[in-house]
């Protein structure tokens, strides 16, 4: 699951002596708003085609453009989690990646990072989510899952953040490989864990959509 992985050879890098009406051009071929600019193999930020647009000029170089998100950038060896927290720091789509001598090798697009972390997070098997809500303290993986495992069902992944209705609280979403529920939800209960929410997945779920989908739903985003 680490950053070069999932480089995406479709979007090439912009030279600084490229024009910028190719770059448009590349744009509109490759269905983004943005590509990365490299000089000598080294990452100089991102080129966006509203900055082309506000320039007015398609014979300009790249090169007379500042590009922004000089930083929009992980090291290859990273995890993919690390590129969606750099794309939401900077709020891009695309994510640059280096190696460790600062050389530029790629970008990492959301959408495949999104789908490459919704893979590791067990979002396209059959079940269900769960979502808990309690004090840090009280949280325990091992004893969460032997009491869920009394139900003959799996937690596959979880997923911690903050509750919205309480910030002295955590939120724990737990993704479970059997579809019903109404047992599980019973016995939680019972051992004194607050339930906030819970979806039942579909069956035959394959699209990027809905992929995509079930990892906002998982997130709670």
């Amino acid at each position: 699951m680490q950053a070069n992985e999932f480089i995406n050879n479709l979007i090439p890098p912009l030279k600084l002596s490229d024009k910028t009406k190719m770059a448009l051009a590349w744009m509109e071929e490759i269905r983004t708003d943005v590509l990365p600019v490299v000089d000598k193999g080294k990452f100089l930020g991102l080129l966006k085609d509203e900055m082309i647009f506000e320039q007015n000029n398609p014979e300009a170089n790249v090169g007379s453009l500042d590009p922004e998100a000089a930083n929009c950038w992980v090291f290859s060896d990273k995890h993919i989690y690390d590129v969606l927290k750099v794309s939401a720091e900077f709020q891009s789509n695309i994510v640059a990646v280096l190696d460790r001598e600062n050389s530029y090798l790629g970008v990492v697009t959301m959408e495949d990072a999104i789908s490459a972390f919704a893979d590791s997070l067990s979002i396209q098997s059959q079940g269900s989510v769960l979502i808990l809500s309690m004090n840090m303290t009280d949280y325990s993986l091992a004893e969460i899952c032997r009491i869920i495992e009394t139900e003959n069902t799996k937690v596959l992944s979880s997923f911690i953040s903050n509750d919205p209705l309480d910030d002295s609280k955590i939120k724990l979403t737990l993704k479970l490989d059997k579809p019903e529920l109404r047992h599980i939800k019973a016995t939680m209960e019972r051992f004194g864990y607050r339930i906030l929410d819970h979806y039942q997945e579909e069956t035959g779920v394959s699209s990027e959509e809905d992929r995509i989908g079930n990892l906002l739903r998982f997130l709670d985003i």
